[in-house]
């Protein structure tokens, strides 16, 4: 069940979902806008290869005036948001839709699992023909929150817990798991 902005409201208050900062304003109906953070990271390999620990990246800081994102490029971002979800709910991100209709598409690959803290990682990428420039603090996405039928048995514990800041992947260290 997805949760409504009066169990979003109820959740902060009872301490169980911790959203810092914290601004009331941003709860929509049935999601809460987060903003976008500080630092983005571009890939700056010839070839991405998923196993190497070591890929090289550019990490870039928003200036005041803005970040232009060039026409057909991918970046990763953050939100300024740091989460705290319990074990019984579980989110997912969206782009927002007045910024998608600008050709920025907005995605967090996957879920937000139960029991994930830390910053979201944002995969931006501008499908038009002309850059498109981004600021800091701007309300990026929305997280929608959902309740689980009960506790999950094995909450988030892994490779991105507790991330601070725009997170590189880290799908190298699946290969250990492999092993």
């Amino acid at each position: 069940m997805i949760l409504s902005d009066r169990s979003i409201k109820e959740l902060i208050r009872e301490g169980r979902l911790s959203i810092e900062p914290f601004r009331e304003e941003h709860i929509q109906a049935s999601s809460l806008d987060l903003t976008l953070g500080g630092d983005v990271i571009i890939y700056k390999a010839e070839c991405i290869d998923i196993r190497n620990p070591d890929m090289p990246v550019e990490r870039l800081t928003i200036p005041d005036e803005g970040l232009l994102i060039p026409p057909k490029a991918f970046l990763l971002a953050t939100t300024e948001e740091y989460i705290k979800l319990p074990e019984d709910i579980t989110a997912f991100v969206e782009g927002r839709s007045s910024l998608g209709r600008l050709g920025l598409f907005i995605e967090n690959a996957g879920w937000v699992d139960a029991g994930f803290e830390g910053q979201i990682t944002l995969e931006l990428y501008n499908a038009n023909s002309c850059p498109i420039r981004i600021y800091r603090g701007v309300r990026i996405c929305q997280i929608v929150l959902a309740r689980l039928d009960r506790k999950a048995e094995k909450p988030y514990r892994g490779k991105y817990q507790g991330q601070k800041g725009t997170t590189p992947s880290r799908v190298y260290m699946d290969f250990d798991v492999l092993k």
